[in-house]
């Protein structure tokens, strides 16, 4: 009897490896494509003629449907459980990723950005509120999110490369979409054969969009996401936006070379720093560490903003160690407010917010450029950087006020135990 226990544990143990991995595996993949559309418009404006605002539309037609899926499909990770919907989003973005080759036309890509985005908004919510199956805790919430944004991360920085030599080679950068359809596959094949924990938590209120909507009118979730969007609109300012501010500029070589590299290495530093953050985080309060970081971010882009490339060719991509803590820390605490019954609702509730940042900030810095700056995207980054001053703001008052504390610590004895 004892020995079957033990075998059971060790059997629970290596279920819970492999659904960790292939969540890994999934941020990993869906970032390649979604971070490398920095350089994507870079080749697409000059390719289709694309004025700035235009050009935008390869990210806000993924970001818009993204936002859209997390609202209104959030809730089938809590209803239908995580395995099933993981499984069919990937399904749905690994035919949308592998239709990038049959066509051409700007109105193809952006039908199959759209669709993509409502497969992302599906298979995220799921894998996010699995995380919560997983986790022991609320830091250890904390930990394994940070964690897993570290693969995002790495992601997100092959995916840029993938283009370049793509581009190098001669071939179109439309050949990084079917690679993550490829990837796609093998991870849903992968997933029919793994075993999922069981979903926590009894429910009290029927899994639906009405009561996904319902969680608005809950302070913890209003103000997490709002915080959430105000972080992800001085993020994308720079792996969207960076590269058409720095076309022109001119220095020492060493400089030169940073602003070839600009995107890549502010990925390479956000990545470092969520692989840290899942250590960090668990020694030093993240409230702390949330107020401490903001200033910075603030400060980077606040001198970009006012000394022009020469400032921003160094401080834009360092800002990427600072970043990279703040989102997977504010994520996990505004999914750990609430049960883990709820955790796909509110998932999805965050990610409307992070998607429809993530797509209208950037339309934004395009527009007040075209509009004010004659296609200067330095005026882009003026906004941004009132992004980053509200979101410091909203980092002192967490700090000052700590308003989840309550929350979290229910959690902890409720849902974690």
């Amino acid at each position: 009897m004892h020995k079957s226990v033990q075998e059971s544990q060790q059997s629970r143990r290596t279920g819970s490896h492999l659904v960790s991995a292939l969540t890994y595996a999934m941020f990993f993949m869906f970032a390649m494509t979604t971070d490398a559309v920095g350089e994507i418009i870079k080749i697409a404006r000059v390719d289709m003629n694309l004025t700035n605002t235009e050009a935008s539309a390869f990210h806000w037609a993924t970001m818009v449907a993204i936002a859209a899926s997390g609202i209104g499909l959030g809730f089938l990770a809590d209803r239908f459980g995580r395995k099933s919907t993981i499984i069919g989003g990937l399904a749905l973005y690994g035919v949308a990723s592998a239709l990038f080759m049959s066509g051409q036309s700007f109105q193809l890509y952006f039908a199959l950005l759209f669709i993509s985005g409502l497969a992302i908004g599906v298979f995220k919510t799921s894998a996010l509120a699995l995380i919560g199956d997983l986790a022991g805790s609320t830091q250890d919430h904390t930990a394994r999110m940070n964690a897993v944004e570290g693969f995002f991360g790495v992601g997100a920085i092959i995916g840029p490369l993938l283009v370049v030599w793509l581009t190098s080679q001669g071939l179109s950068w439309t050949w990084l979409y079917m690679i993550a359809a490829c990837l796609c596959g093998l991870m849903v094949v992968a997933a029919l054969v793994t075993e999922y924990p069981p979903m926590s938590g009894e429910k009290e209120t029927p899994a639906s969009i009405g009561h996904t909507l319902s969680l608005l009118g809950n302070v913890h979730a209003l103000g997490f996401s709002l915080a959430i969007a105000l972080y992800v609109a001085c993020e994308v300012a720079i792996f969207v936006w960076l590269p058409t501010f720095l076309e022109g500029f001119t220095g020492t070589e060493w400089a030169m070379g940073f602003a070839a590299y600009s995107v890549m290495i502010f990925f390479v530093l956000r990545a470092i720093g969520r692989f840290m953050g899942a250590i960090v985080l668990r020694f030093v309060d993240w409230k702390l560490v949330m107020l401490a970081f903001t200033a910075i971010i603030f400060g980077c882009f606040l001198a970009s903003a006012l000394l022009g490339k020469t400032a921003a060719v160094f401080l834009l991509p360092l800002s990427g160690l600072f970043m990279s803590m703040i989102y997977p820390t504010l994520n996990s605490k505004g999914i750990s407010c609430f049960p883990k019954s709820d955790h796909g609702a509110v998932a999805g509730l965050i990610l409307f917010f992070t998607a429809a940042s993530a797509a209208f900030a950037p339309l934004l810095m395009a527009v007040v450029s075209d509009q004010f700056g004659n296609g200067d995207m330095r005026i882009g980054f003026i906004l941004a950087t009132a992004f980053a001053g509200l979101l410091f703001v909203m980092g002192l008052i967490n700090w000052v006020a700590n308003p989840a504390a309550s929350a979290l610590e229910a959690a902890d004895q409720h849902e974690y135990t």
